[in-house]
């Protein structure tokens, strides 16, 4: 197994060709979609290749375990220098990784479960990969996730107007920074 962290009951681990059923499953079902992709982008087999597989950008994308059970997917990648400029980072900001997750089993909604992982994420890209900030880009209307983060010790750091496409219209979104 291509384990990249193990904290308690989750691991994080490497995706692997033999999920991608598991992806399409998630990327299928309306209640995920909601809240990861859009419901208007229901993926089939040879759309989660495209997106999680055939890709070269240097993201490292994971499938979320608990206890043994895929329970959701997290990506981790360094921020490109033109996102740094965009989000307002210079040099002296050091290492930034930002990360994309989502649990994608809804019986695993609302237990802790994402912020056990965003926690475990957080601390292994600190610890492991020496990043000075961690950041991700919400939808300000997603009220869970924004929650989730702030337990996690991110913090609202600027709106970013009509950042994401989701659901037929430009989302407005929070770019949300954890400081090492």
């Amino acid at each position: 197994m291509n384990c990249v962290y193990q904290a308690g009951e989750i691991t994080v681990r490497l995706l692997e060709t033999r999920d991608e059923q598991t992806l399409v499953k998630w990327l299928s079902d309306p209640e995920v979609l909601q809240y990861y992709e859009g419901r208007d982008q229901p993926h089939d087999l040879e759309l989660v290749r495209t997106h999680f597989y055939n890709q070269e950008d240097g993201a490292s994308r994971c499938i979320v375990e608990h206890s043994g059970r895929p329970i959701g997917y997290i990506q981790f990648y360094e921020i490109e220098p033109e996102e740094r400029a965009a989000y307002g980072y210079g040099e002296k900001d050091g290492l930034i990784y930002g990360t994309d997750q989502f649990i994608g089993e809804p019986d695993c909604w609302n237990k802790g479960l994402g912020t056990r992982l965003v926690q475990s994420m957080t601390s292994y890209l600190v610890r492991e990969k020496g990043a000075r900030k961690v950041v991700m880009d919400p939808q300000a209307w997603n009220e869970r996730a924004l929650s989730c983060y702030e337990k996690c010790g991110f913090r609202r750091v600027k709106h970013l107007p009509q950042h994401e496409w989701h659901e037929g219209q430009k989302r407005d979104c929070w770019l949300m920074e954890y400081t090492s």
